[in-house]
């Protein structure tokens, strides 16, 4: 589908928009976020620094809709419907055609500063620029902007297609129209959202770092078994995952990532990575994403 091509969003089938999604980072997130708004009838630009990831985030969303007919939450239809929405580009030259940019890069400032400074050079001037940053605040991101009014925070949850929820986050300099379209753009993917302050981790992220971090540190000291950890935090909680179920969805890099800014930015001992955390970052078993961390899964299977 070209990006002029008229669908219908939101709850309302009479509002038909124009709006092409382009999505920076193939990674779990970005392809998550893609097969959202894919599913939603945006058409999509799923961006990575190269084909190989690009095409792994293309599977990614496959594999998120696969899982959601499964579920039986759609229909065989709009899965197919969706991913011929999608399509990969390798370098952000082509997010000159759309009129919503969001960014799904790592955990990294510098980083992300780059990519926005980079999108500023080729977006159109009206085009939302947003970060799926967790816990980045967003006037530090777009601080080296010519307009920094335009970026605004759109957080989104892994994964994407079950979490009803979107995080909004205004910079210190955010303009209310781009709040609002920000706004307007995540309701139409049917999400419920919640607005924050700009201080580093947020809501969520600030509260989720701290129980995965105090896992960490129970299971370091020999308090108990990571299963039982687990265990106590669903059954005692009514927590639909335990900590280390999650963290290792999440990344236990990220994680620790997360950890180190909400350090950083609060100076406080409850944000103190644990010394496991670091190991397992070391070691280079951070979860889902690599095959092992404080679980071990199986290789994902590869979409026909």
């Amino acid at each position: 589908m070209s990006a002029e091509a008229e669908i219908s969003v939101g709850s309302d089938p009479r509002q038909s928009v124009r709006k092409r999604v382009f999505v920076v980072g193939a990674g779990i997130m970005g392809s998550g976020i893609a097969a959202q708004a894919a599913l939603a009838g945006y058409p999509v630009t799923l961006e990575d620094m190269n084909e190989e990831l690009a095409r792994r985030g293309l599977a990614n969303a496959t594999r998120a809709l696969d899982h959601a007919v499964a579920r039986q939450k759609v229909g065989a239809g709009d899965r197919a419907a969706a991913l011929g929405r999608i399509e990969i580009a390798i370098g952000l030259r082509r997010a000159g055609a759309a009129q919503i940019i969001i960014e799904a890069a790592s955990e990294d400032l510098a980083l992300k500063r780059r990519i926005f400074q980079e999108l500023e050079t080729v977006a159109q001037p009206t085009a939302l620029l947003a970060s799926n940053t967790s816990s980045l605040p967003i006037t530090s991101i777009g601080q080296d902007l010519g307009d920094p009014g335009r970026l605004v925070g759109l957080h989104f949850f892994n994964p994407v297609l079950q979490m009803p929820l979107v995080e909004l986050i205004p910079g210190l300099t955010t303009r209310p129209e781009v709040l609002e379209s920000a706004r307007s753009f995540a309701e139409s993917l049917g999400k419920t959202v919640v607005a924050s302050r700009d201080t580093p981790g947020f809501v969520t992220t600030r509260a989720l770092a701290v129980l995965l971090n105090e896992a960490a540190w129970m299971l370091y000291e020999g308090v108990a078994t990571k299963e039982d950890i687990d265990t106590a935090y669903k059954l005692g909680f009514h927590h639909p995952m335990g900590p280390f179920e999650l963290v290792d969805l999440v990344g236990i890099d990220t994680a620790v990532a997360i950890l180190d800014v909400l350090w950083d930015g609060f100076r406080d001992s409850r944000y103190r990575v644990c010394p496991l955390l670091r190991s397992m970052v070391a070691a280079k078993k951070l979860g889902r994403k690599t095959g092992e961390g404080f679980y071990v899964y199986p290789p994902p299977s590869v979409p026909p």
